[in-house]
């Protein structure tokens, strides 16, 4: 292994699409650690929905050599919902590239992600990428990188990902701004876990960074938040495919096996140390990641259940986030309760269950973790609409904000301060980053969020304002039940937790969905949205209405009474009997009216 003088360990951040993937493809063909033949575009993505939506959902690392240096890329998420994984990854690295986009300029998550790394002492390159587009503005891009992020812009490597432009004078860079790593090889085992993937026959690789100390084959190993032991099988060192090595020496980034069987029993942020020589203290900053957005799925197929139990255990092998447990409804049968980091993590699961393990599912409405007082002083922490309390025994309730820092043009600033007022914003700040753009900063409830904002958000400002968000505090909310009835009896499964004031609309959006979305049946379908035993919304399905009359031809009108009153009782009949069945597009029509 290299000496720890001529390692570097940096990462590339950046805000959504502004070239990370595309730059390290360049820096690792450049160095021909793959052949032509086998290189492809977005070569850290692994995934097809990171492929093809253009974002890096799992962070990935690969060993560059360079000359006589090591250098270590830590690829991150660049998406807010995995902001914590981004710390981690950070975290293990002594620099990073901050790529600015030559025709956007900086954006929200380039300022958060920025002060993360500096929050983590590290080195910061800037470079601005994307200079052979024709909308290009290098010197515009320049002023921001001095005043917006108080960098200095005469050090800003200027690139093109796309062609290879000054991707020489980036190497450069890294090698003479981003400094050696610092550890003692001698000292007692310590090392950070920034990832870990699944492997069938391996069992779990653990990625990892040493701060401290050596690790090797046949040496016992010790997790120190749980205090579990393993004996280490492999060490290795990634080169996009896993090279194993003799030994990972402080400085260095690489991984190991050992036998360890889900990615449950591996931490990110965790701290490697010896069993049997320990270290003294734990690497900072680790913490258990917490979801945020809660939604319930069901298989289309009731008969499909174990089908789907298996997919989500298989998930969970390479998704230690995803948090599930069972849950049935008298609508849609067995399912499970899912806890996600975010709407984007939910999205990444939906698809990964419908393309990898070919399930058919139905996701209920996303929903987030209200805290809802009882009378007499009980707290009770509520995400499920079935668990919630009688209205008479609630006391209060209080949901979770964020702060939301949103950067916008001016010419869209009166939209997107609409959109964020009508979401229930209290704007905290405002500043104008130049004669162009302007930062709005707003505390706003996370169920706000969940929906459509990001779609309004970009709509409204053409495509050109960022956002970016972390959760803050739990404040007093007016909660409320809003239960959906078909035929003046409850479906479960269409049930949600919304604030009072939104309510009224929300059950009308359900009802007019609903409503074109039942088939007619011989009697008439009352659809109503109520919050206890107030309806504080109806539609009506019409009923197909058979024509007796045909036959009747002429004669008193008497004869005809007489058939349509027959008709009538019949139908009284029916209604009482008669149940709704409600088709599977109905419930994805339901969610859908939130999307618009």
């Amino acid at each position: 292994m290299a000496h720890i003088k001529n390692i570097r360990n940096f990462c590339i951040i950046a805000h959504i699409d502004h070239g990370k993937s595309t730059l390290a493809d360049r820096l690792i063909q450049k160095t021909k650690i793959v052949d032509d033949r086998n290189f492809k575009d977005q070569i850290l993505d692994n995934m097809d929905i990171e492929r093809e939506r253009g974002i890096t959902i799992k962070s990935q690392a690969v060993t560059i050599p360079y000359k006589e240096y090591t250098l270590n890329l830590v690829d991150t998420p660049g998406h807010v919902d995995f902001s914590y994984e981004v710390s981690r990854a950070i975290n293990s690295c002594e620099g990073a590239l901050l790529l600015v986009d030559a025709t956007q300029g900086v954006q929200a998550q380039t300022l958060s992600n920025m002060y993360l790394a500096l929050e983590h002492n590290l080195e910061i390159v800037p470079v601005i990428n994307k200079i052979d587009m024709q909308a290009a503005d290098i010197p515009r891009v320049k002023k921001q990188i001095d005043k917006d992020l108080g960098l200095d812009s005469d050090t800003a490597i200027a690139v093109s990902a796309r062609q290879g432009i000054g991707i020489d004078e980036l190497f450069e860079a890294i090698i003479n701004q981003i400094p050696a790593p610092t550890g003692d090889p001698a000292s007692p085992l310590r090392a950070l876990i920034f990832d870990c993937h699944y492997d069938a026959y391996r069992g779990v690789v653990v990625h990892l960074r040493l701060f401290d100390g050596k690790i090797k084959k046949g040496m016992k190993i010790s997790f120190m938040s749980n205090s579990s032991v393993y004996e280490v099988e492999t060490v290795g060192i990634f080169k996009l495919a896993l090279v194993e090595t003799n030994e990972l020496s402080a400085g260095d980034v690489g991984y190991i096996i050992a036998g360890i069987k889900t990615v449950s029993d591996v931490r990110v942020g965790d701290t490697v140390t010896g069993a049997d020589n320990p270290c003294a203290i734990a690497l900072p900053g680790f913490r258990e990641v917490k979801p945020v957005v809660f939604s319930s799925i069901y298989p289309v197929d009731s008969n499909d259940y174990e089908e789907l139990r298996t997919s989500m255990d298989k998930l969970k092998l390479n998704d230690a986030s995803l948090i599930f447990e069972k849950d049935s409804s008298a609508a849609l049968g067995f399912g499970f309760r899912c806890g996600f980091l975010g709407l984007l993590h939910l999205e990444v699961i939906q698809e990964r269950l419908e393309r990898e393990f070919d399930q058919s599912v139905i996701f209920t409405a996303p929903s987030v973790k209200y805290k809802v007082r009882i009378r007499g002083g009980e707290e009770l922490f509520i995400d499920n609409p079935m668990e919630y309390p009688d209205e008479g025994r609630i006391e209060g309730a209080q949901e979770p904000y964020i702060r939301a820092a949103i950067i916008t043009p001016t010419d869209y600033l009166g939209n997107v301060m609409t959109l964020c007022m009508e979401k229930r914003g209290v704007q905290t700040n405002m500043t104008y980053l130049d004669e162009k753009r302007v930062e709005l900063v707003y505390d706003m409830p996370l169920s706000e969020v969940l929906f459509d904002f990001y779609d309004r958000l970009k709509s409204l400002s053409r495509g050109y304002a960022s956002f970016d968000y972390d959760i803050s505090e739990y404040k007093p909310t007016e909660l409320a039940k809003l239960d959906i009835l078909l035929n003046g009896k409850p479906v479960d499964a269409l049930s949600q937790l919304v604030f009072k004031g939104n309510a009224y609309d929300r059950a009308r959006k359900v009802c007019e969905r609903l409503r074109d979305e039942i088939p007619r049946q011989q009697f008439k379908i009352p659809i109503q949205g109520s919050i206890g035993s107030h309806i504080i919304a109806r539609e009506t399905v019409n009923a197909l209405r058979k024509d007796v009359l045909a036959k009747c031809y002429g004669g008193d009108i008497t004869r005809k009474r007489k058939l349509l009153e027959k008709q009538k009782e019949g139908k009284k009949r029916m209604k009482m009997v008669g149940d709704v069945e409600l088709p599977q597009s109905a419930f994805l029509a339901v969610l859908k009216s939130r999307d618009e």
